[in-house]
C-alpha cells in the first residue's frame, strides 16, 4: 500500500500559491483496480427521506451504477457497507464507540476484524465551523500526522480531499441541483477524482462525511 508523497520540487513552488492536482504515484488504498490514469467523475445520489442514513447510489458519467451503500443486514445504525454494482461488499464502515473525536473505521470486505482494517477517519476537532477530517492508514499506528485530510463545507456539499498536510488535491466534491432532487427527497452531488487516485477510497470518505455530519446535525 503506497502513501501519497510530495510533488516534485518544481510543483512545490507553485503549490504554495495554488493547490495542485494529484497525478503520480498511484494512491491505491482499497485496490489498484479502482485507480485510473485519467480523472473519474462520479455522480452520487443520497436518499434524504429515509428512516436510516447511508442509502447512496454512485454512478459514472453514463449513469451506470458503480457503487451502492447500505446499512449492514440486521446491524445497528453505526455500520455501513460499500457494495459494487453486483452487490459484492468492498469495505465495511464501523463507528468506533467511546471515541473523543468521532471516529470511523473502514475494513476490507464485510469484515470488522482489526486485521482487516484499511484506514480510519476522525474529526480534527470536536467543534468545527467547517468540515475537517483526518484520515489515517492502518499502517500509521502513531498517527503523528494524517495521511490524508478532508476540508470544506458539508452543508454546501463542497469538500476537497488532500494528500496529508499538503495542498495536493486528490478529489473534489460539488453540489448538484436538479428538479428531481427537490421533488423526490434526494441529495445529488458530484465528485471528481484525479488520475491515479483510488475512487472507491474517495467514495468511502464521502460516506463517512455524511455519517458524521448527519449525526451531528
Amino acid at each position: 500500500m503506497q502513501q501519497a508523497t510530495a510533488p516534485p520540487s518544481d510543483a512545490k513552488a507553485s503549490a504554495s500559491a495554488v493547490p495542485v492536482a494529484y497525478a503520480n504515484p498511484t494512491v491505491a488504498i482499497i485496490s489498484p483496480s479502482f485507480c485510473t490514469p485519467y480523472p473519474v467523475d462520479l455522480g452520487i445520489v443520497r436518499k434524504v427521506l429515509t428512516i436510516t442514513h447511508g442509502n447512496f447510489v454512485v454512478t459514472d458519467v453514463n449513469g451506470n451504477t458503480v457503487f451502492k451503500v447500505k446499512g449492514a443486514h440486521l446491524s445497528l445504525r453505526d455500520r455501513r457497507v460499500l457494495l459494487d454494482a453486483a452487490g459484492y461488499p468492498i469495505v465495511t464502515f464501523r463507528k468506533k464507540l467511546r471515541s473523543v473525536h468521532e471516529r470511523w473505521q473502514v475494513f476490507r470486505g464485510d469484515s470488522t476484524e482489526l486485521s482487516n482494517l484499511v484506514f480510519s477517519v476522525k474529526m480534527s476537532s470536536w467543534i468545527q465551523m467547517k468540515t475537517k477530517l483526518d484520515v489515517f492508514l492502518a499502517s500509521n499506528t502513531r498517527e503523528d500526522a494524517p495521511d490524508f485530510q478532508v476540508k470544506g463545507s458539508w452543508f454546501e456539499r463542497s469538500c476537497v480531499v488532500y494528500a496529508g498536510n499538503s495542498s495536493t488535491i486528490l478529489a473534489q466534491m460539488h453540489k448538484k441541483h436538479t428538479v428531481s432532487s427537490v421533488l423526490f427527497g434526494k441529495d445529488n452531488f458530484s465528485v471528481t477524482v484525479y488520475p491515479g487516485v483510488d475512487y472507491a477510497f474517495i467514495v468511502a470518505l464521502i460516506v463517512i462525511l455524511d455519517e458524521i455530519n448527519t449525526n451531528d446535525s
